[in-house]
């Protein structure tokens, strides 16, 4: 399941620079959320994994650690999520709508319930092919 967001690139506390982005779930990797940014003007798309219970928790206050940080911002009018991310590359700062969020966390859990992510899991079998990777 994909859901399209329009996303702010937060440049400077005067300029935001629009993005188009989708958040994307799969019932086969149940606690991951899959991020694409697609910059305007720009075929080259960017994609981050994140954790889909450190974006519900990113609706109410501030989590995160290392690489990605996430926190909700109300006022002026805007319910935000801000997101942001560092990599060896750059750091970027987004603003996510704070009602596409919760939409598109809504749907990722009428696939998968919140605490019913393990039971959607083979570990056995991932082992396996960690195993037979190395």
């Amino acid at each position: 399941m994909a859901h399209e967001l329009p996303v702010q690139f937060v440049v400077s506390h005067d300029l935001s620079v629009p993005m188009h982005a989708a958040l994307r779930y799969e019932a086969d990797d149940p606690y991951a959320v899959r991020a694409v940014f697609q910059p305007l003007g720009e075929g080259a798309t960017v994609e981050w994994f994140f954790s889909r219970d450190m974006l519900t928790q990113a609706l109410r206050e501030h989590t995160g650690h290392g690489d990605v940080r996430m926190w909700p911002a109300v006022g002026s009018g805007r319910d935000v999520v801000y997101i942001a991310l560092h990599a060896p590359a750059g750091s970027a700062l987004l603003a996510f709508p704070a009602q596409g969020v919760e939409s598109f966390l809504r749907e990722t859990w009428s696939v998968v319930a919140p605490g019913t992510e393990s039971s959607r899991l083979d570990l056995d079998a991932e082992l396996t092919q960690l195993l037979a990777e190395s």
